[in-house]
C-alpha cells in the first residue's frame, strides 16, 4: 500500500513562491508527478520525475516550476516560482507509473491534495 502526503499550498500573491512537498511510504514506483485541478476545469499534469531524475513539465508552467526528488527520504518536492493567478488548483501528488507522463492514467496512487491560491 502507497501513502501519499503532499503539504506546503497556501495563499500567495502573483509573482510569488511556494514549495510544494510530498511524503511517500510504500514503493511509489519509477515515476511520480505533480498534478492540479482547478475548480470546473479538467486535471492537468504538471510536472513528472523519474527514480533518476529525468523532467517533464507542462509547457504552462516551465520555466517557473521545478519537480525534484529524494529518493533515500521518500520525498517529492515543486518549486514554483513567478506563480500566477491562473495556477491557483488543487495540488495532487501520484505516484506508480512505470512511463515519464503528464497523463494521470498511468499513475496508480495519489494523495488527498494541497491548495495552491494566487491572488492578483
Amino acid at each position: 500500500q502507497v501513502e501519499l502526503v503532499e503539504s506546503g499550498g497556501g495563499s500567495v500573491q502573483t509573482g510569488g513562491s511556494l514549495r510544494l512537498s510530498c511524503a511517500a511510504s510504500g514503493y511509489t514506483g519509477d515515476v511520480m508527478g505533480w498534478f492540479r485541478q482547478a475548480p470546473e476545469k479538467e486535471r492537468e499534469g504538471v510536472a513528472s520525475i523519474s527514480w533518476d531524475g529525468r523532467t517533464t513539465y507542462a509547457d504552462s508552467v516551465k520555466g517557473r516550476f521545478t519537480i525534484s526528488r529524494d529518493n533515500a527520504k521518500n520525498m517529492v518536492y515543486l518549486e514554483m516560482n513567478s506563480l500566477k493567478p491562473e495556477d491557483t488548483a488543487m495540488y495532487y501528488c501520484a505516484a506508480g507509473s512505470l512511463v515519464s507522463s503528464l497523463d494521470g492514467r498511468w499513475y496508480r496512487y495519489w494523495g488527498q491534495g494541497t491548495q495552491v491560491t494566487v491572488s492578483s
